[in-house]
């Protein structure tokens, strides 16, 4: 297990979607599978950020802009999120697609901090030509 201190970096976190550039500690990126939004409300943390956390578990703080939300790593038994993950879902408006980047801001036995950047999947209707309804995984919008 690593050590990761945590950094004041003077930066101030934004609500409404705004983003930050990651500060060179561990991150993973994923898309929202459906499983994760929807019940029952699972989510498995990646391998390759699994390997960086306890093995037996630990309490974990997911921060998103000023807001905090307290869960549960399972640790290498599991590698789930427990406790408030579907409070975060439902706080966050997640959907099916949207990217999450979560950054390991601290990491030990007795605490796991996560700073969490959300990407939404939704094309922006600024670029959507005009005449295109409906554009979904099943209507794709084409980009010349």
């Amino acid at each position: 297990m690593k050590q990761f201190e945590t950094e004041i970096t003077g930066i101030e976190e934004i609500d409404n979607g705004e983003y930050w550039p990651l500060s060179g500690k561990p991150f993973v990126d994923m898309i929202l599978p459906r499983s994760s939004v929807n019940p029952p409300y699972i989510f498995y943390v990646p391998k390759k950020m699994a390997d960086e956390l306890p093995s037996d578990g630990a309490p974990v703080v997911l921060t998103c802009g000023r807001k905090k939300w307290d869960m549960f790593y399972g640790g290498k038994s599991n590698h789930k999120f427990s406790g408030e993950w579907r409070k975060f879902v439902d706080d966050n408006n997640l959907k099916e697609g949207d990217g999450l980047v979560f950054e390991l801001s601290e990491c030990s036995a007795s605490k796991i901090h996560f700073r969490v950047q959300i990407l939404r999947g939704d094309f922006p209707s600024e670029l959507v030509p005009k005449g295109v309804a409906g554009a979904n995984n099943d209507n794709p919008i084409q980009i010349d």
